[in-house]
């Protein structure tokens, strides 16, 4: 039979046990959540250029201001009769710089270089994909349309 000193004993070991083990265990997964959390929101999944027109470029956010935009890619004709698809590139931009540039270059046509992420990080902006670069700005005239060519009559 086993006394109550044996009994307290083993308990004590085991507590001991547990706490070795936990120390080891905590910070192994401490570690591994900031290498997955880390690859999830900072390694870049993808780069790549859009073009379209700018249709706005904003400052916004409460706790964490950042410039966020929409680009309006051309569309292009459905199988169905009638009407034009819209494809809308929403983003975030990186340096304050080139948020300035787009802001000035609203209803253009743009081109513009971007890395995509796996998640989105308040302080980076509310979207997956953060511009970085302008790579061209097309002015389309002011009012969208395009000059006719020498020889061809206008049209009222």
């Amino acid at each position: 039979m086993q006394t109550l000193v044996d009994k307290v004993e083993r308990a004590e070991e085991r507590r001991r046990k547990l706490r070795r083990m936990l120390r080891v265990a905590v910070p192994i997964v401490l570690i591994a959540l900031l290498i997955v959390g880390g690859f999830y929101y900072y390694f870049p999944f993808a780069t790549g250029m859009k073009s379209g027109r700018l249709n706005y470029v904003v400052y916004k956010g409460i706790v964490f201001k950042t410039y966020e935009g929409r680009l309006i890619q051309a569309g292009i004709r459905p199988a169905d009769t009638g009407g034009f698809q819209s494809n809308e590139f929403v983003f975030s931009v990186s340096d304050k710089e080139v948020a300035e540039q787009l802001m000035n270059a609203g209803g253009q046509t743009v081109e513009l270089h971007y890395t995509e992420y796996l998640g989105a990080l308040p302080w980076r902006g509310y979207s997956r994909y953060v511009v970085d670069r302008i790579v061209n700005i097309t002015d389309n005239g002011g009012d969208g349309v395009a000059a006719p060519t020498e020889g061809t009559p206008e049209i009222m």
